[in-house]
């Protein structure tokens, strides 16, 4: 496995960063590829994430060709004649969103056998159940049962359009109907929808296509089944975590640093903690320059919500920003209750981080003193690549594939900003 050596602390992180496409965007997008008889080309896609590799290869085992151009920036999927409706374990007990092909699957071959995802256990022992996908795709008129770890599914023809109220916001449920409601038979009403930017990626990316997809409230997507969807050309959003991240970064090691190929609108709630705690921010329409203060002020709590609020897969990041503030902070975890796994690898290099139920308790001022730590999920190990970058001696962080997940090129990245940070077996 591989890992990270950081010599720190980092005294100057100056320079340029260029933001590449979101890993979370693009994934059910790609998903959303089955829907097509037509080629689909796919820019500014993150391919050199872990995730996106997966869910290529997942795509190559159900029969679509895959075809790079532009340097592996951009991507050509065009149907054959040998597609498949079986989605392997060997494949999907890697990732999460490789549960995204199930609906589309059904709504476009009426029928699919799919095993159930792996990627980061967040939740406990409980995992992150799919029972929010399933009901929902029932309401549509798709039955399934389960045999050995594997949801075989099918439908008696189209599926059919329905009022669709999640009982709770999920983000993958969401990307899921929407996916499985473009190519269903009348119309379909999804209530209390999750609302990110990545979720509105994929319905423009869709309606581009031809589907009759429309908003009409914040969280309440109508659609009108199409009987197929024609050639597109598209560019996926940029990632915000990783932008977020970057921000961390800056405001962490007194950085001065411009964010390129991010539009600031999207993480405004982020900003505006950044700006809290110290940082100076400057919005231009496609990037962002953040410094770095000489003191970084502490925040009595924050809390993780669906967009618009903080998202949780930057509470591990902030964490470690919150550790060298001045006084006490908190961040209660709403989201996901596995989050603070890398509280107890943050306490190696010297954190005072104690929890107690959903919240983190972080006394400041921490000196950091390097470690040997070992990553849990990816946004740990983002947050630990932080921690060594304002650790004093040579930061190990081990099980770095977690990070490859969902960062590309994070690495050079940080090396071409100075930090020093090399990879190696």
């Amino acid at each position: 496995m591989d890992k990270f050596s950081i010599t720190g602390p980092c005294r100057v992180m100056r320079g340029e960063v260029s933001i590449s496409g979101s890993k979370n965007a693009a994934l059910p997008i790609l998903a959303a590829t089955l829907l097509f008889d037509k080629p689909v080309i796919i820019e500014n896609l993150p391919s050199r994430t872990r995730d996106i590799q997966v869910m290529l290869n997942l795509l190559k085992s159900l029969g679509s060709n895959i075809q790079f151009l532009n340097n592996k920036k951009t991507v050509k999927i065009t149907k054959t004649k040998k597609q498949k409706q079986f989605g392997s374990y060997s494949i999907l007990k890697t990732m999460r969103a490789g549960i995204l092909i199930l609906g589309p699957l059904v709504s476009k071959y009426g029928k699919s056998i799919c095993s159930f995802p792996g990627g980061c256990v967040l939740n406990g022992n409980s995992g992150r159940p799919i029972n929010l996908h399933l009901e929902a795709l029932k309401k549509l008129g798709m039955k399934y049962e389960i045999k050995k770890g594997y949801i075989h599914a099918k439908s008696n023809g189209k599926l059919k359009g329905n009022k669709i109220e999640f009982p709770a916001i999920s983000v993958g449920a969401s990307q899921q109907l929407i996916m499985s409601s473009v190519l269903a038979k009348g119309k379909t009403l999804l209530h209390n929808l999750a609302c990110e930017p990545e979720i509105l990626d994929l319905t423009n990316f869709l309606i581009s296509a031809g589907a009759k997809i429309k908003w009409i409230g914040k969280r309440t997507c109508q659609i009108i089944g199409v009987s197929s969807l024609k050639e597109t050309k598209y560019s996926v959003m940029g990632d915000r975590i990783e932008t977020g991240t970057f921000c961390v970064a800056a405001t962490l090691a007194k950085g001065d640093l411009l964010i390129k190929n991010f539009d600031p609108k999207l993480i405004k709630t982020e900003l505006n903690l950044l700006k809290k705690v110290g940082a100076k921010i400057k919005l231009f329409k496609n990037s962002i320059n953040i410094k770095g203060p000489e003191r970084i002020k502490s925040i009595k709590n924050i809390t993780t919500k669906e967009y618009p609020g903080f998202p949780t897969d930057l509470a591990p990041q902030f964490m470690v920003l919150l550790c060298k503030a001045s006084g006490t902070s908190s961040i209660t975890e709403n989201i996901f209750q596995g989050r603070f796994l890398h509280a107890m690898e943050l306490q190696r290099l010297g954190a005072k981080i104690t929890i107690k139920n959903r919240t983190a308790k972080i006394e400041g001022s921490t000196n950091f003193i390097a470690a040997e730590v070992m990553s849990s999920d990816l946004r740990a190990s983002a947050a630990l690549v932080l921690a060594g970058i304002v650790s004093k001696g040579n930061t190990v962080v081990t099980r770095v594939y977690h990070c490859d997940r969902g960062y590309e090129n994070f690495e050079n990245k940080l090396k071409k900003v100075g930090v020093k940070i090399k990879r190696s077996k």
